[in-house]
């Protein structure tokens, strides 16, 4: 038996960081919207000839093997890999996994692989999951993998793929297709990678901290970002294209003052080149430092806008929107 399966990556449009448990109970109609796009994390799960457990992440450039999956060790190699076998039990295997985003991207790499894992897991250890069940385990597990809460949104563009508003309340999360024009909203999206790492767990965490502790600061901020998200929203489902530029240029006006760090001088100079060829709006993808960002511009622009990019050092990430989400194939 062979099990190929795939997950899209996403950008955040508005309202991330507010999906960390319990920020969003402090925010009347907190969501986060983004859109799938296609640059996949691909899994393939094949019979292990020894019937031992093997994995090899070719983007970490590292592999791993035990004799049976409570051998594996969740704090070595692959650690998020060894969580989520050792969950499914999955025995006499090899996992091999690729990402077509770059490491540290912001585009919630990291949550799509996990999605597309647990969806080979369970179809090979013929677990009958349904979205939620799948969903709250690739959170769980990722939490516990990075020691510290993780976002509920980018779980769900990885498992449903389109473009999807994450509405957060006190009864739950529930995700929301948003009637959108994919092929109009393609024309006017620049991804580019700034070539600098990031690391979504350290800012996250630090804005959450300092939330609950009572910074007002932080929570106006948030405040702020709910309202652009709910602006957005609307904006998109008119097909306002200006509006939803202006909208990203206020979400990251907010996101960036947030805690030192989001931004920094290369992605200043980025959006700024970006906003100087004609684009509406810019922003960094996920909790920021680093990674890619995108930007939001008449269909005329984008060529400018990719050209400004790409002369101040980034890198261009071609890609489609997605509608279709997680994938898993059974072969004999």
């Amino acid at each position: 038996m062979r099990i190929t399966s795939s997950a899209p990556t996403r950008i955040d449009l508005a309202g991330g960081t507010l999906d960390i448990w319990p920020l969003y109970l402090f925010h009347d109609a907190a969501q986060t919207l983004n859109v799938a796009v296609q640059l996949y994390a691909r899994a393939v799960i094949t019979p292990h000839p020894e019937g031992r457990v093997s994995m090899a992440s070719e983007d970490a450039g590292a592999a791993v093997e035990a004799a049976n999956w409570c051998a594996l060790d969740p704090a070595g190699p692959l650690p998020l890999l060894s969580r989520l076998i050792r969950h499914f039990r999955a025995g006499g295997l090899h996992l091999a996994t690729r990402a077509e985003s770059p490491m540290g991207a912001g585009i919630a790499g990291s949550s799509a692989m996990n999605v597309a894992v647990c969806g080979a897991l369970a179809a090979w250890t013929r677990t009958r999951l349904d979205a939620d069940a799948l969903l709250e385990i690739a959170q769980n597990v990722e939490a516990q993998t990075i020691g510290v809460p993780t976002g509920s949104q980018d779980y769900r563009p990885a498992y449903y793929g389109g473009v999807s508003a994450v509405e957060l309340s006190a009864d739950g999360v529930r995700r929301v297709a948003l009637e959108v024009d994919v092929r109009e909203l393609e024309a006017r999206l620049v991804l580019a990678y700034t070539n600098a790492s990031r690391d979504s767990g350290i800012n996250n965490w630090e804005v959450t901290k300092r939330h609950i502790d009572g910074d007002r600061a932080v929570f106006d901020r948030f405040e702020r970002i709910r309202d652009v998200a709910v602006a957005m929203r609307a904006a998109l489902a008119r097909g306002d294209w200006p509006e939803v530029g202006r909208q990203v240029a206020a979400e990251w006006e907010n996101r960036k003052t947030l805690v030192p760090g989001v931004s920094t001088p290369a992605i200043d100079r980025l959006i700024d080149r970006a906003r100087a060829a004609g684009a509406t709006g810019a922003k960094v993808c996920g909790a920021g430092g680093g990674g890619c960002l995108f930007c939001v511009s008449e269909p005329e622009a984008v060529p400018a806008v990719r050209d400004a990019l790409t002369g101040a050092g980034a890198r261009l990430m071609s890609f489609r929107v997605d509608t279709t989400g997680l994938d898993v194939t059974v072969a004999p």
